[in-house]
C-alpha cells in the first residue's frame, strides 16, 4: 500500500452509497466531508448513485466533482436507489484510471463501497472505511417477517466485516457503534470518530432576530422511517395537558409520512402537528433556533447528526435511551432520556420541561450548546486528513 505524501494536496475519492439529494445522516456526512476536504485544498471526487434513471455521468458541485452511477429504484422506498455490481464495476475501474486517487474513503460496505474498496486494494491505494449502518436501517426496505429480517441483519454484519476488514483504517461515529461492529462484524480495530458539526452555523448571527413560536413547540428532524418511531412522539404530544397547547413540527420525508399524517388526524391534533417536508439548509437552521425542545425517538442512531445540530442551536433535548443517543444527554442538565416506545413517559417529560420556568429551560439549551464543542467539524476533518496521510491512531481504536 502506498501512503500519500505528508504535505502535498491529495486526490480523494469518497464512495457514498447514499448521497445528496437523498436526506439522511450518512448522505449529509458525505457531503460535509467532501466540502470540508475541498476547502482544505484537496482534489475531491465523490462516487454515488444518480438520483434518477439514466446512464452514469459527472457533475460539478461546491464540494468537488461528483460522479453519478447508473442506478435503479426499489419498490419499497420512494427515493432510495441501488446500483447493480455488473453495471458499475467497469465504470469504477475507468474512474480510477482517470482520477488516480491517493486515498479512497468508503461510507458503506454495500455495492459502491465494496467495489471501490476492491479496486483500491488491487492498486495498492490507501483505504479508509466509515460505517454508518445498523441492521434496523434496512427494515423499512424489506417486506419480510421479522425473523427473516433478523437473518438478513446477521448476514449484513458478516458482510461488513468481510469488506471493511480489508481497509487500512475503520471508523464509526461513536464508541458504542465501534463496540457493536466488534461484536457483530468481528472487526477488531475500530476508531470512534464523530461525524463532526459546525456548531456556529446554528447560532443567531449578530443582529439577527428570529421570531419565536407563540406556543411550546417540539421539533423532530429526520427521515420518516419505521426505526425513527415518530408515531411515539405524536402519541406523546396528544397526551400532554391541553392547557400547555404543545405543538410539534416534523421536518423530513419518508415512507411512513402518510401513516403519521393519518395518526395525527385520528388523534384530533389538527393544526398542532405540522409536517414541513424536506427543508432547505436555511429553513432547517431556523426551525432548530425557533424550537423550544428537540426530540429524537429513534432506536437505531449511530450518532444522530440532527440531534447535534439541535444542540448547536442551544435547544434542550428529549432522546430515546437507545444506541448512541444516551451519549448526548446529561440527565437533567441539557434534557432527559426516555424509555424507547413509551409515549406515556415521553408525554410526562415534555410536560415537565414545558412547566419549567423559562430561565431553567434556557439554561438546559446552553448546556446542550456546550456539550457540542468536542464534536467540532474541524477536528473531525483534521483527523480524517491525518488518516488519509497514514496516521494509525492505534491508541484510540476499540
Amino acid at each position: 500500500m502506498t501512503v500519500p505524501e505528508t504535505n502535498k494536496p491529495l486526490t480523494i475519492l469518497i464512495a457514498a452509497e447514499t448521497y445528496r439529494p437523498q436526506v439522511n445522516g450518512a448522505a449529509q456526512f458525505g457531503y460535509r466531508l467532501a466540502k470540508g476536504m475541498k476547502a482544505r485544498g484537496h482534489d475531491v471526487h465523490v462516487l454515488a448513485c444518480r438520483a434518477d434513471n439514466g446512464k452514469s455521468f459527472t457533475e460539478f458541485g461546491d464540494e468537488g466533482t461528483v460522479h453519478r452511477l447508473k442506478s435503479h429504484g426499489v419498490f419499497t422506498h420512494e427515493y432510495f436507489r441501488i446500483c447493480y455490481p455488473w453495471e458499475i464495476k467497469n465504470d469504477i475501474r475507468l474512474l480510477f484510471d482517470r482520477v488516480q486517487p491517493d486515498v479512497v474513503h468508503i461510507q458503506s460496505h454495500y455495492m459502491i463501497g465494496e467495489h471501490v474498496l476492491y479496486e483500491a486494494k488491487k492498486r495498492g491505494i490507501r483505504i479508509i472505511a466509515t460505517n454508518h449502518f445498523m441492521p434496523e436501517n434496512l427494515n423499512p426496505f424489506l417486506p419480510f417477517p421479522q425473523w427473516f429480517k433478523d437473518i438478513i441483519g446477521r448476514v449484513s454484519w458478516k458482510d461488513m466485516g468481510k469488506v471493511m476488514g480489508q481497509a487500512d483504517v475503520v471508523t464509526t461515529p461513536t464508541p458504542l457503534a465501534a463496540k457493536a461492529m466488534h461484536q457483530h462484524a468481528f472487526l477488531r480495530k475500530v476508531l470512534p470518530l464523530s461525524n463532526g458539526i459546525d456548531a456556529a452555523a446554528y447560532e443567531l448571527a449578530p443582529g439577527e432576530e428570529i421570531e419565536p413560536h407563540a406556543y411550546p413547540t417540539v421539533l423532530f428532524v429526520g427521515r420518516l422511517a419505521e426505526e425513527k418511531h415518530v408515531d411515539v412522539l405524536i402519541d406523546a404530544v396528544a397526551k400532554t395537558p391541553a392547557d400547555l397547547n404543545v405543538h410539534l413540527e416534523i421536518v423530513g420525508g419518508g415512507e411512513v409520512r402518510a401513516a403519521l399524517e393519518a395518526q395525527a388526524k385520528r388523534l384530533g391534533l389538527g393544526g398542532r402537528v405540522k409536517f414541513l417536508g424536506l427543508a432547505s439548509d436555511e429553513d432547517l437552521r431556523k426551525a432548530y433556533i425557533r424550537a423550544d425542545l428537540f426530540c429524537m425517538p429513534g432506536t437505531a442512531e449511530l450518532q444522530s447528526l440532527v440531534t447535534l445540530e439541535a444542540m448547536s442551536a442551544s435547544t434542550p433535548v428529549l432522546l430515546a435511551n437507545a444506541m448512541a443517543l444516551p451519549h448526548l444527554v446529561r440527565e437533567g442538565e441539557n434534557g432527559h432520556l426516555f424509555t424507547p416506545g413509551d409515549s406515556n413517559e415521553l408525554a410526562a417529560r415534555i410536560t415537565e420541561l414545558f412547566r419549567l420556568p423559562a430561565g431553567e429551560l434556557e439554561a438546559m439549551g446552553k448546556a446542550s450548546r456546550a456539550m457540542v464543542e468536542p464534536h467540532s467539524i474541524e477536528g473531525t476533518l483534521q483527523t480524517f486528513e491525518d488518516l488519509y496521510r497514514g496516521a494509525g491512531y492505534e491508541d484510540k481504536v476499540i
